[in-house]
Formats: C-alpha cells, sequence, structure tokens
C-alpha cells in the first residue's frame, strides 16, 4: 500500500510504534507517489504561482497595490488548488494543509493585507513525524534567514533526514524533541540562497505561538562543506586523513554527519552551567559573546563526539551495525567541526560583525598556537592524534567563561569574554575595547559598551587574508547549493 493511500490516522498511529512497522512506513515513503513530487503539474503551478506573488508584495508580506490585487488572488487560487491537488500524497500533514488552503482564502478576502498564517504554522508539525525519506510539502510567507529579508510567499519539498544512528543517539542521551533535520527537494528563490533552516518564528503570524520544532538542511550544509573543503584542501596542499576525504566524495555520508553534529549543537543552546540566557536572543550585545555561544554548541559536539569515538571504539568487535555507523560519524563529526569552522566560517560573509567568522578564526589561532596545526613552507598540517585535546581545551575554557559569569554583572562577562577572545586573537589596532574603555563608558549603560565595538574587532590575519582572495569565487557559489548539484 503507498502512504499516499493511508488514511491519516494509520499514519499518525504509526508514529512512535516499534521498529518494525516504522520500517514498513520508511519503505512507504521512498516508493510512494510523493518521492517525484517535486516533477507534478501541480507542484510547478504551486511554485510559479508563489513565485509570481512575491513580485507584488511588500516587505511585511502585503500587497498593497490594488492594481495587483485581481492578479493576486488568481496565483491563491491556484496555489490553494495545487495544495488541495497534492494533499493527498501527504496524509500526515492533512491538518497543515488544510489550513493553509483556509490561510490563504482568508489572507485574499482579506484584501491582501499583512499575511496572517498561524493558524496553519501551529498545524505543521514536522517533529511529529522524523522518518528517514518522508517527505513535506510547506508554504507559508516568511523570510529566510541568510537569504531574503522579505516575508514572501514561499514554497518548499523538503525530505526528512533521520537514519537509525540519530534515531538512537536522539532516544538516548542527546534528546532533542525539538529538532528536525531535512533535504530539499525544490524551492522558491527564498531558498535559491545561502540559508539553510526553516525555523517558524520566520513566518507571517498574527501573535507567538510556543515553538514546538526548527528545521535545519543537512544536505545544503553538506553540499556547502564538501565544495569549499575540496577546494580549500587544494590550496592549502592540506593531506586529508582517509576518512575526511571520504566524506569530499559522499554526500550521503556528509549529510548523515552533519545531522549528528547539528543535533547534539542545537540541544547546547540552554545546556550547561550558564549565565541566565548566554544567547540572549533579542538583546543587542557586542558580536564576539555570539561568536563564543556557537562555537560553545560545536565545541561540545566536537566533545561529545570524541566520547561517543571512545566508548564505542572501546567496544569494536561487539557492535551492532547502528553502533559502527554511529562510530563512524562520531569520528566525522570532528573533522566536520575543524574543516567547515577554519575553511568557511572564518572568511565567508562581511567583516561587519561577522560572528561564525570570528569563531573560525578563533579555532585556527588556538590550534596554531598549541603546535597542533602548522602553516609551514605554504603547506597546512595537523598533529591529529593531539588536537582533539586541543580543540577540547578551547571548548574548556569556554565553558570556564560561563561558568564564573553566573557570578559576574553583564558588562564584567562581555569585559571577560573579550579578553578570552584577545589572548588569542589581535585586536584591530583601532579597537578602544583593546587599549580599555573609559569610565565613562565603563560606568555607563551596556549601549555604550556595544557601541564601541568596531564592526570588525577582530580583523582577518595574513593567512586568511591571503586564503580568502583564493577561496571567494567557491565560496560565493555555493549559494542555492543542494545535495545533488
Amino acid at each position: 500500500m503507498s502512504i499516499s493511500h493511508m488514511h491519516e490516522g494509520a499514519v499518525e498511529a504509526i508514529i512512535g510504534e516499534p521498529e518494525v512497522v516504522e520500517d514498513t512506513l520508511r519503505h512507504e515513503v521512498r516508493t510512494g507517489p510523493a518521492a517525484d513530487v517535486e516533477h507534478s503539474p501541480a507542484w510547478h503551478r504551486l511554485k510559479d504561482a508563489a513565485t509570481n506573488l512575491q513580485t507584488m508584495q511588500a516587505k511585511d508580506g502585503s500587497i498593497p497595490d490594488p492594481a495587483d490585487h485581481a492578479e493576486a488572488r488568481v496565483c491563491v487560487e491556484v496555489i490553494v488548488g495545487a495544495i488541495r491537488e497534492l494533499a493527498p500524497l501527504f496524509p500526515h500533514d492533512a491538518d497543515y494543509l488544510a489550513a493553509s488552503e483556509r490561510d490563504f482564502e482568508r489572507w485574499a478576502d482579506g484584501g491582501f493585507g499583512i499575511p496572517d498564517f498561524l493558524d496553519s504554522l501551529v498545524a505543521f508539525q514536522p517533529q511529529q513525524h522524523r522518518i528517514d525519506g518522508i517527505r513535506h510539502l510547506v508554504v507559508f510567507p516568511m523570510y529566510t534567514q541568510n537569504g531574503s529579508a522579505d516575508r514572501f510567499v514561499e514554497a518548499l519539498i523538503v525530505e526528512v533526514i533521520w537514519p537509525d544512528f540519530i534515531a538512537q543517539l536522539e532516544a538516548g542521551d542527546y534528546g532533542n524533541k525539538l529538532f528536525v533535520s531535512l533535504r530539499l527537494v525544490d524551492f522558491t528563490p527564498g531558498y535559491d540562497t545561502n540559508s539553510a533552516v526553516l525555523f517558524p518564528e520566520t513566518v507571517a503570524m498574527r501573535e507567538i505561538p510556543a515553538f514546538t520544532w526548527g528545521a535545519i538542511f543537512q544536505d545544503r550544509e553538506a553540499a556547502r562543506y564538501r565544495r569549499v573543503v575540496h577546494a580549500a584542501a587544494e590550496i592549502t596542499k592540506l593531506d586529508l586523513p582517509a576518512e575526511a576525504a571520504a566524506m569530499l566524495d559522499d554526500q550521503a555520508l556528509s549529510e548523515k554527519t552533519f545531522v549528528m553534529w547539528d543535533i547534539i549543537h542545537d540541544r547546547t543552546h540552554m545546556r550547561g552551567d550558564l549565565p541566565f540566557d548566554p544567547f540572549m536572543i533579542k538583546q543587542r550585545m557586542p558580536y564576539f559573546l555570539y561568536s563564543l555561544e556557537e562555537l560553545r554548541c560545536d565545541l561540545t559536539a566536537f566533545r561529545e563526539c570524541v566520547a561517543i569515538e571512545q566508548r564505542l571504539a572501546a567496544r569494536a568487535g561487539d557492535l551492532d551495525a547502528t553502533e559502527t555507523e554511529m562510530l563512524q560519524h562520531a569520528k566525522l563529526v570532528q573533522y566536520a567541526v575543524i574543516f567547515d569552522r577554519i575553511f568557511r566560517f572564518a572568511i565567508t560573509g562581511t567583516r561587519v560583525r561577522n560572528y561564525d567568522g570570528l569563531g573560525g578564526q578563533l579555532l585556527f589561532a588556538w590550534l596554531h598556537q598549541r603546535n597542533v596545526l602548522h602553516w609551514t613552507d605554504t603547506s597546512l598540517a595537523f598533529d591529529w592524534d593531539d588536537v582533539p585535546a586541543a580543540v577540547v581545551a578551547l571548548g574548556d575554557a569556554i565553558d570556564e567563561l560561563y561558568w564564573r559569569s553566573i557570578d559576574r554583572p553583564k558588562t564584567a562577562h562581555w569585559l571577560a569574554a573579550y579578553d578570552l577572545v584577545r589572548g588569542t586573537l589581535t585586536p584591530n589596532p583601532a579597537s578602544v575595547w583593546a587599549r580599555g574603555l573609559s569610565d565613562e563608558v565603563l560606568a555607563g549603560m551596556p549601549k555604550g559598551y556595544t557601541d564601541a565595538v568596531l564592526d570588525d574587532e577582530f580583523p582577518l590575519s595574513m593567512f586568511y587574508e591571503a586564503l580568502e582572495k583564493k577561496m571567494r569565487p567557491v565560496i560565493e557559489s555555493t549559494s542555492g547549493i543542494r545535495g545533488t548539484d
């Protein structure tokens, strides 16, 4: 029986049932009609209508010009008709797709003001269907992070990546009920960008609900990683370890590696001995604080994968197939964290408060200054036996900063964080932070501290200046990349 003919209730009942039933469903989702939905006329009608709507929408998602309303209504009718036609292929999303139709019709009937898709957003629950290969049709007015800041109607077909070893990790020590791992199948222009996430908070809605999921496109992360690291290794004459080299030739291997990395990273943000809210969502603070928080989560993923590798390697002769795959990817995550951070993060984006870039610079310099990374005779090399301890030591230093800052005022935490970074990276010669903030700033409001931070407080080193020039075309070429590219 094809999944497209399964009753919605039957699919819901399968979620969480014994593994043998889930194996049957995996076969159904791989072979059912939804497997080729991206080639269907209905999908292409929907995609074209959504793209056309974008040309009429204002930044807030509304369509302000009454002269556009007749054409916009035709587009909405096409979208609603296509959703209705495609819905039987996605029985697990029946409630969401029905709500989406209503939201689109209400938007049109209301004169195309600022869209409100709260009802369909609340009905969309992809975290309840984490089964490898299952697909979703996603249509919302939303902005796309690292893509468009406009809340345009975007449409996607996505596919869940959920291998058995990830399911085992999540069911054990790394529970993360909100985490959804996806593969991009097809999409409208908002995702023909660097955006690699699907977050509910980006959707246009009348009020903010309790968010119950967040999705990352690991296929895009993996494809981007493979292209960038392959080029960077050639440019720096890096002799990659065999396992790391294998990732560059295998998209599926890389995707699973990024799923393991991201599930541990994501759950780390609110775990540990932390100041009240280390990431301080929607609060303005010096960008190097965001650098340390994102790096802390990546280094936690690294540390945990070292521990997983050691634990499983000690039982190497007594592992089942799932544990064997987990062991393989625990090692690969370590390579991925290092190479993605130092080769892509450090030189991607502008030099304006680039917190991910700063984290990449910090990791590279930390390893170089501890003599486990070498740039000698214009060649890059690592002492791989000593690398794990050095990486974990940086994670420990950030954890110590956080633990001590539980007892510190906020601005004192900021100053201590700056000292941690400048202990490894050289500040901009024009930095007033490096020279010492004035008594007026120190005694004033936190805004004064933040205003004093330069856009490029920690400029690129000479190594990175040279590498960035050679890598720029490669990094630019990854915009809109997908796993099949």
